[in-house]
């Protein structure tokens, strides 16, 4: 009988230990570190820019992206955008690397899904990430929403949704939310928009906001991409 009952009392202290949360240092490595295992992908996109002053068509085509920050879109047609340095739109480039400084923000939920949310702050002075706000669905290790505070770019907002991909952490649709004073949409892209819309003055776009929500309809994740796919096509 006692071996029955200290069995018992060894099962409930086990499942306590695994119930148990994380912490949030340790939560957001094990968030970051499941978002590095995509090395590349290659995935059938369609996309949508929502700016307030220009009118474009939706685009679709072929997303290329290799780690840590190349990228290629690869129209329907044959035209190629490569997106500059600045225009964010893989999770990994949100969330900050190197040394951080991880602080618990507390619980809210999204779409009926509880999450915890992370305040995360690099500790290089250098870094181009401020601050980074990560709202994480615990049970899946998954990030549905980010805020990134950066130097040189304001703050990008960006919500994810999962399916099919999600022990990779990659989103099958993804909205990302920026401001647009500087911003300069990629060639290739303004060259389709109504030439009878005029855009707005500079000083009217100053509060401006624009999003793209990417739909994600396949991915080949992790199959290598040679660097050729990235550079400038004459």
């Amino acid at each position: 009988m006692m071996r029955y009952i200290a069995g018992i009392l060894l099962l409930l202290q086990a499942t306590a230990m695994q119930a148990a949360p994380l912490d949030a240092p340790a939560l957001f490595d094990n968030l970051r570190k499941k978002v590095l295992t995509v090395k590349d992908y290659t995935a059938k996109v369609k996309m949508k820019i929502n700016v307030s002053y220009m009118r474009i068509p939706p685009l679709a085509g072929m997303l290329y992206y290799k780690s840590p920050d190349k990228m290629r879109l690869e129209r329907n047609g044959g035209l190629s955008i490569l997106p500059k340095k600045n225009i964010n739109m893989t999770l990994r480039n949100l969330i900050p690397s190197g040394n951080v400084m991880v602080f618990d923000a507390g619980v809210a939920t999204i779409e009926g899904k509880s999450v915890r949310i992370l305040k995360v702050v690099p500790e290089d002075d250098n870094s181009e990430i401020v601050l980074a706000k990560i709202w994480v669905d615990e049970a899946d290790l998954l990030a549905l929403r980010t805020e990134t505070t950066t130097r040189n770019e304001g703050t990008i907002i960006m919500d994810l949704r999962y399916d099919r991909f999600a022990s990779y952490a990659l989103p099958d649709k993804v909205t990302i939310f920026m401001d647009l004073k500087g911003y300069k949409l990629p060639k290739g892209v303004t060259m389709d928009y109504n030439d009878t819309e005029k855009p707005l003055p500079p000083k009217d776009k100053k509060n401006e906001k624009g999003t793209i929500q990417i739909t994600y309809l396949s991915y080949d994740i992790n199959k290598g991409i040679d660097d050729k796919v990235f550079r400038e096509r004459e």
